[in-house]
């Protein structure tokens, strides 16, 4: 549907920026931002549909830039689809993601690519994006990263440090990408955690009989993540100051390492996400106790940290100081029946990952409430940060005129329970589930048109549409 032409005003909320909250109207011409006004000023204005937002916040629309829809993993398939998944997002006040194209071993990169496009397109509720997980790095995947970027609007690629046999790139193969980013401007994601030692302490948990789901997390310490860190930070450096950014920071020691790193102005990034600030291995990986298999609910790499260390703290600091820039969600859901429950008396064979798109501008909010963040950095880290970082803005991440009309209204009186009865995620549980958070998602516009108001959907799949991304707006 066309929104050529049609003018659209949002009027008496309170606009939150990056930069600050000031009363502000919000008009919209089309699919774009046509013009910020003050209070009033548009009262008097032609237009086809008011959107009235007295008490609430009206924010530029979250964009999530890790997700994984159809992903396959384990030996099953992430259980949101692209129309699912998005949809869900949407209903959370996300209007943009970016997904991961899995490029497996022997398989050409573009070829991977197309695949990701034929899943998305005419199924998407809002807009998306494409990062590429290079599983198989060679010369043709390396002058691959070269014409995406300068062809295709894919200006990322991810590289895992985990999962030997699965997606695991050697240092030798990092180091070699790392050196073509460097020279293309590409940003090189990494998941950083020693997968080889890692593979070690599972092997010997399960001949000495720890098959619960607890042993996932306890088979990946916080020091294999630190060191992984260290180690993608050393290679980035060699390969000459290549655009590193980690993903799902978990704990402390590896934000310790990325603090330090950027107080010498290296072009060195990281985005925690909401698992990590709410859940832990003891409550949530440890779930029911001894014999119990609930847990596996809550596998995921990185892993849940111990509720006993200061995990989840230093990581709210790291939002707050910008030692980390970004708050993604990693959301991969698998359901806990016939998925998680592949399992069962092995740990090791639970597929990785949780469902959490739809919740992350509720639960980061939830800190601005606690005292952890301001409602400015709320926005940054969840919307305009992401879009800076993986080359969207302006046209995502900000309210301005030119910009693409994202808007988010949002109601900070309201009460939000987070539930599997309720949430629009394809998945049979929720990793927050009775979590009541102070606030929620009244109305979601998309490029103009409105998707979601006061818990009526109207957005429809095909309506998102890919966005060419260029580079990181944030290199030295």
């Amino acid at each position: 549907m066309s929104r050529a032409g049609t003018r659209t005003i949002v009027h008496g909320g309170t606009l939150v920026s990056a930069t600050g909250a000031t009363p502000t109207d919000v008009l919209l011409e089309g699919e774009r931002v046509a013009a910020l006004l003050a209070p009033g000023v548009g009262d008097e204005f032609a237009v086809d549909e008011r959107i009235d937002a007295t008490g609430c916040y009206v924010l530029p629309g979250g964009v999530d830039v890790h997700t994984h829809f159809e992903m396959p993993f384990g030996g099953t398939e992430a259980s949101d689809t692209f129309e699912t998944g998005t949809r869900a997002a949407a209903w959370g006040g996300t209007t943009t993601v970016v997904d991961f194209v899995v490029q497996r071993s022997g398989e050409v990169v573009e070829q991977a690519l197309e695949t990701w496009h034929a899943k998305a397109a005419g199924n998407c509720a809002v807009d998306y994006g494409f990062h590429v997980i290079l599983g198989d790095v060679t010369e043709d995947s390396l002058k691959a990263m070269d014409s995406l970027v300068a062809h295709e609007g894919v200006t990322s690629f991810k590289l895992f440090m985990a999962y030997p046999g699965v997606f695991y790139s050697d240092d030798g193969q990092i180091l070699r990408a790392m050196q073509r980013a460097a020279g293309n401007g590409a940003t090189v994601m990494v998941h950083a955690e020693n997968g080889i030692a890692i593979d070690v302490l599972v092997q010997q948990a399960l001949a000495a009989g720890n098959t619960d789901p607890v042993f996932h997390g306890l088979t990946r310490p916080a020091e294999l993540e630190a060191e992984a860190v260290n180690r993608a930070v050393a290679l980035a450096k060699v390969a000459g100051g290549t655009p590193l950014y980690v993903v799902h920071v978990s704990a402390s020691q590896a934000l310790e390492r990325i603090a330090a790193e950027r107080t010498t102005g290296a072009n060195v990034f990281a985005e925690t996400c909401p698992q990590y600030l709410y859940l832990t291995l003891e409550d949530h990986l440890g779930a029911g106790g001894p014999g119990s298999f609930e847990g596996a609910k809550y596998a995921c790499s990185t892993p849940l940290r111990s509720r006993h260390e200061p995990h989840a703290a230093d990581l709210w600091q790291g939002l707050r100081t910008d030692d980390l820039a970004v708050v993604s969600t990693d959301h991969c859901p698998f359901c806990f029946k016939d998925q998680k429950q592949l399992g069962v008396g092995d740990f090791s064979k639970i597929p990785n990952g949780m469902g959490g798109v739809e919740h992350r501008m509720d639960l980061v909010h939830q800190g601005v409430v606690d005292g952890h963040l301001s409602l400015q950095r709320w926005v940054e880290t969840c919307s305009t940060t992401p879009a800076r970082m993986f080359g969207m803005y302006p046209r995502k991440g900000v309210l301005a005129p030119g910009s693409d009309a994202d808007v988010v209204v949002y109601d900070p009186a309201a009460t939000t329970r987070i539930s599997a009865q309720t949430h629009h995620m394809n998945i049979d549980y929720s990793a927050y589930e009775g979590l009541e958070l102070t606030g929620g998602v009244r109305t979601v516009l998309s490029r103009g048109r409105v998707l979601l108001d006061r818990g009526t959907w109207s957005g429809t799949p095909g309506h998102g549409q890919f966005v060419r991304r260029g580079l990181s707006q944030y290199l030295r």
